[in-house]
């Protein structure tokens, strides 16, 4: 018996170590890099138990709304000069190690005189090749996705692109356009065509760029920077000692800080993965990630209602536009005379709100919480599994769809919404956690929870 349940032991051992070798083989940090994740590597996690709705026979779509971020980046100036300093220290670092007599053999021979890629450059946050493919790419597959809604003419009216005035957003905006009308114009050997880019100043942007329009909320981020230091500090210390002690390195919290910064933007924009991102460990890498998750949730997401009550005026424009399709519809208008798309292209400080008023990726029975404005418990950290992750509300390029669907041979509702995170169906709480939705059930849930234009107005200073 003793020798049975041993061999029984043995091989239970044997299959854990299997899988867990298993796991860390197949980890990819470039899936694990919160907002700074690229699209591509993450537009395809899904919630594996959710089964979308099946699009009856004789809906078809008529009108679709999207928000999108803009493609990957560079990093900006600022960040660029923190990478320096980072530089600077790593130095220091190496030549205290050697004066100190210290071998060096535990020191990657990456970080010995490692200079940033970055160095010299004066101008950063730009969009790059990577971020211009993804909006291209977008732009073809939406295309492919909704032919009927993109088989008219061109018209600014009828395909309205709005951007912010922030160049990378424009400019993703630009490169959308490209795709969505690849081939249907006479410019170049590619047939490129011309489209209008439209943009509202900045500082009176209150549909896409509401976070620099709201008072209230510069003084929230302000007084919550602190306050969201102090949870990420047990991590950072944790992390120090760590890789401190691993390298025989005095790495300080500002040192690991910076390099889990270089590892994101080396593992997104450069596909380097086994430098910077290759001092953590994935467990490393998974605290880290939630604790730039934590500070999504509280400064951009569920963590206070100030954060999504913003994006109302992005809502209601968007449930207008609806309205107007469905007028259109209803009244025989014929083709080329309405819009059928609205194309936004903003920021993570754009799409995190909306997505949060649109309720998705909470937790069970937190739907209720925020009807009445409550503030959500924080993400639970890992190893415990969480729907808020960065990486998935709002990569590079991550967007929302909203697509407005007429039904004719329905009985009870001739109109409905879908809701796309990322191009996947996404389940709406306040329509049964579905992701197909009557229209009036749609505009009621919305409205339900949402306070009046005039009171959100209160909240905006228009500079």
């Amino acid at each position: 018996m003793k020798k049975a349940t041993a061999s029984f032991m043995l091989i239970l051992c044997v299959l854990l170590l299997t899988h867990l070798n298993d796991a860390v083989q197949n980890f990819d940090v470039r899936r694990h890099l919160s907002t700074v994740s690229r699209y591509d590597f993450v537009k395809d996690v899904v919630d594996k138990n959710f089964v979308p709705s099946e699009i009856p026979d004789g809906c078809t779509p008529i009108h679709l709304n999207l928000v999108a971020r803009h493609g990957t980046r560079a990093p900006t100036k600022k960040r660029m000069r923190e990478l320096e300093r980072l530089a600077d220290h790593l130095e220091v670092l190496i030549r205290e190690a050697k004066e100190k007599g210290s071998s060096l053999q535990k020191v990657p021979g990456w970080l010995q005189g490692w200079k940033s890629p970055w160095q010299g450059k004066l101008k950063g946050g730009e969009l790059i090749s990577k971020g211009e493919d993804e909006l291209y790419d977008l732009g073809i597959r939406i295309r492919e996705k909704y032919p009927d809604l993109f088989s008219e003419e061109y018209h600014p009216d009828v395909y309205p692109i709005k951007a912010t005035q922030v160049p990378r957003a424009s400019a993703s905006a630009v490169a959308f356009g490209m795709g969505l009308f690849n081939e249907r114009g006479t410019l170049g050997p590619g047939r490129h065509r011309a489209f209008a880019v439209t943009s509202e100043s900045r500082a009176s942007d209150i549909k896409l760029r509401f976070h620099d329009c709201c008072d209230n909320y510069k003084d929230f981020r302000i007084s919550q920077a602190p306050a969201v230091e102090r949870l990420k500090e047990p991590i950072l210390d944790e992390m120090t000692s760590s890789i401190a002690r691993r390298y025989e390195l005095n790495f300080t919290r500002q040192d690991v800080s910076s390099l889990w910064f270089l590892c994101k933007q080396e593992a997104s924009l450069l596909d380097i993965t086994d430098q910077a991102c290759g001092l953590f460990s994935p467990s490393e890498v998974a605290l880290l990630e939630w604790t730039d998750d934590l500070e999504v949730f509280i400064l951009k997401g569920y963590g206070k209602s100030l954060n999504y009550r913003m994006g109302v005026p992005l809502l209601e424009d968007i449930v207008q536009s609806m309205e107007q399709a469905i007028n259109a519809k209803e009244e025989k208008h014929t083709s080329g005379n309405y819009e059928k798309a609205r194309l936004r292209f903003a920021h993570a400080e754009t799409v995190i709100p909306f997505t949060c008023l649109l309720g998705l990726f909470l937790e069970r029975s937190e739907f209720q919480q925020i009807q009445k404005e409550e503030p959500l418990a924080l993400p639970p950290k890992p190893p415990q599994s969480r729907n808020w992750r960065g990486s998935i509300l709002a990569p590079f390029t991550g967007n929302n769809m909203l697509v407005l669907y007429s039904c004719p041979a329905n009985s009870s509702d001739k109109y409905f919404v879908q809701v796309l995170h990322n191009e996947h169906p996404t389940p709406m709480p306040g329509c049964n956690g579905t992701d197909f939705c009557p229209f009036d059930v749609f505009k009621v849930q919305k409205s339900s929870k949402l306070i009046s234009l005039e009171i959100i107005a209160s909240h905006m200073l228009i500079m």
